[in-house]
C-alpha cells in the first residue's frame, strides 16, 4: 500500500511538471484581444482628437459585446467628426445589438436625412451601413443616391454589387447593364456581366499620337509658300 502511493504521488507530479507552463485554452487568444485594447487605448490618448482612434475603438468594443463602452466611443468620434459615415452605421448596429431599436431607429433617421441633399453623401453611407449589415438601410441610402444622380454609373455598379452580394443576380444584372450603357469603359462591369451570360465588349479608347500630330504641324510649315518681297 505503502508503495501504491508512493507511485500515485510520483505520477501526479510528473503530469504537474507536463502541464507547467501549457498555456489553458483560450488564454492566448484572451491575451490578443487585451493586447489590442491596450493598443487602442494608447493610441487614442496620444490622439485624443483624432475620430479615427475612437472609431476603431469603438468597433472593438461593438466586437467584444461591450455595447455601453461602444456608444461612449462612438460617439466621441461623431463629436469630432459629425459627418463620419463609419461610425454612424457602427454606432446604429450598435444600439441594435443592445437592443435599443426604437433610439437605432431615430438616429437612423437623422443620418439618412443628412446624408439626403448630396448623392455622394448618401453612396457613402450606404456603404458604411452595408459593411455593418444593415441592409435595409443601405438600399435607401443607395436609392436616394439614384435619385439626385441618376446618370452615375458608379452609383449604379454599387447597386449591382449590393445585389450581387444577396444573391439577387436579376437586380444585379439590371443595374450592371445600366451602368455599363452609361459608361462602356468599366472592365469590372463587363466581367460581372459576362458570368451573368451578358455579352459585352469594353471597346478600346483610341490613343492620340503625338508623335503624328507633330508631323502634320512640321508638314504645315513646309506647305506655307514664303511671301515674295515685293
Amino acid at each position: 500500500m505503502r508503495y501504491l502511493f508512493i507511485i500515485c504521488m510520483v505520477v501526479s507530479f510528473m503530469v504537474a511538471g507536463c502541464n507547467h507552463g501549457q498555456k489553458m485554452p483560450g488564454e492566448v487568444s484572451q491575451k490578443r484581444v487585451n493586447y489590442r485594447e491596450t493598443q487602442l487605448l494608447e493610441y487614442v490618448n496620444r490622439n485624443y482628437s483624432n475620430p479615427a482612434g475612437h472609431y476603431e475603438l469603438g468597433k472593438y468594443y461593438q466586437k467584444a459585446r461591450m455595447y455601453d463602452k461602444a456608444v461612449f466611443e462612438l460617439n466621441l468620434a461623431l463629436s469630432l467628426a459629425p459627418v463620419h459615415r463609419d461610425a454612424q452605421a457602427a454606432l446604429i448596429k450598435t444600439l441594435i445589438l443592445s437592443s435599443k431599436e426604437e433610439q437605432s431607429k431615430q438616429f437612423a433617421q437623422t443620418y439618412l436625412t443628412q446624408a439626403s441633399v448630396m448623392a455622394e453623401d448618401s453612396l457613402l453611407l450606404g456603404r458604411a451601413f452595408q459593411a455593418e449589415g444593415l441592409d435595409d438601410y443601405a438600399l435607401q441610402c443607395y436609392q436616394k443616391a439614384t435619385e439626385l444622380a441618376p446618370d452615375s454609373a458608379d452609383l449604379q455598379k454599387q447597386i449591382g454589387y449590393f445585389y450581387l452580394s444577396k444573391s439577387e443576380n436579376g437586380k444585379a444584372q439590371e443595374y450592371f447593364t445600366k451602368s455599363f450603357q452609361t459608361d462602356p469603359y468599366q472592365a469590372d462591369v463587363a466581367r460581372e456581366l459576362g458570368k451573368m451570360g451578358v455579352g459585352v465588349e469594353v471597346p478600346q479608347k483610341v490613343k492620340k499620337n503625338p508623335i503624328g500630330k507633330a508631323w502634320k504641324s512640321v508638314k504645315g510649315i513646309f506647305k506655307k509658300k514664303p511671301k515674295t518681297q515685293e
